[in-house]
């Protein structure tokens, strides 16, 4: 197949990692994909052909804007199979693609489902907490990709060699330092733990990258029973250094970060919100916690602590289906259907 992907953005957040992820193992499989981004940036160096298309911008009411790109969208996708939209700003293509073959993935929590995403010929959801907010469409639950394999690299926080050999627990947050991510909950519940075992080590690794909550991250930043650790490049390999990696969402179309922790033999606390239920098996994998209660959150870490090398097996074992490669099998096979090649 050839197919081109439609990035909302030019630098890899989420979704972008995603479309990496399994541009790679398409193109291992003999496809060709070309990138479509609104402007140059980091995702121009992802050894992808890639070509400009505006979307009208990211902010609310900015859609209309994309209609004046509908032309040039329709002489891109005629040298290739499928296009793929990656998200929902890229699904403001989808009344100018007519005829063509389309894909649109859905990363994100919808409140409202306009009509024309019906044009889509597949539709592509992150969880079925995704999905259910697609009447009609039929979507499929593909889940999201970690890489299994992890590099192996040194913890970002200062190691402590004076305690003779003994290291002790660490307890972790990674991502951006926001609300909707919900770190002041672990600050809150961290005297708690420490209460229960005055060793432990609780770190924040993240910032808030868009500046979207700077008094939040502030309060964060200036807690004291928190260690606060920039943002580092490669999160997922921070996973391999906890004991248990805490994700107090308020709102979470998947959980990557849940995903990554368990691929590296962690196990994890979460919030019982969105998709996140749906990565984390309760009690086997790690724990599941109401939003905004500091308290059962502190209690579900303890035990998960106490139960770190059971539910640490479990959870490497739990996170293969969630491969990059798995994944990759789950979505060429829809793409595939979509364009009408034969599998």
């Amino acid at each position: 197949m050839r197919i081109l992907a439609v990035c909302a953005v030019a630098h890899p957040g989420g979704a972008e990692i995603g479309l990496l992820r399994l541009a790679q193992r398409l193109l291992a499989r003999g496809h060709v994909l070309t990138l479509a981004t609104p402007a140059p940036g980091p995702l121009d160096d992802a050894g992808l052909p890639v070509v400009r298309l505006a979307l009208g911008g990211l902010d609310r009411g900015a859609g209309a804007r994309a209609a004046a790109s509908f032309p040039r969208a329709r002489r891109l996708a005629a040298g290739h199979d499928l296009v793929y939209l990656n998200g929902t700003v890229s699904g403001r293509l989808l009344p100018g693609l007519a005829g063509r073959r389309t894909i649109l993935h859905v990363h994100d929590i919808v409140d409202r489902v306009p009509r024309f995403w019906s044009r889509a010929d597949a539709v592509l959801a992150d969880s079925a907490a995704v999905a259910e907010r697609l009447p009609g469409l039929h979507a499929h639950v593909v889940y999201c990709p970690v890489e299994l394999d992890v590099a192996l690299t040194a913890p970002p926080w200062p190691v402590d060699d004076a305690r003779g050999g003994s290291t002790p627990p660490v307890v972790g947050f990674v991502g951006r330092i926001e609300p909707r991510k919900g770190p002041l909950d672990l600050v809150r519940a961290a005297p708690l733990i420490r209460a229960a075992m005055p060793e432990v080590r609780i770190v924040v690794v993240g910032d808030d990258p868009y500046d979207s909550a700077p008094e939040y991250a502030a309060q964060v930043r200036a807690a004291e029973d928190v260690e606060h650790i920039p943002w580092v490049p490669d999160g997922a390999a921070v996973m391999r250094h906890l004991d248990v990696l805490v994700a107090p969402s308020r709102q979470e179309p998947f959980g990557t970060v849940l995903a990554e922790a368990m691929a590296t033999g962690t196990p994890v606390v979460a919030t019982r919100v969105g998709g996140l239920a749906e990565v984390v098996a309760d009690g086997v994998t790690g724990r599941l916690v109401t939003p905004g209660d500091p308290a059962e959150l502190a209690a579900a870490v303890l035990e998960v602590l106490a139960g770190r090398e059971r539910m640490g097996a479990a959870a490497r074992a739990h996170a293969q289906q969630f491969g990059a490669d798995a994944y990759a099998d789950r979505v060429e096979a829809i793409l595939l259907q979509a364009a009408g090649e034969p599998r």
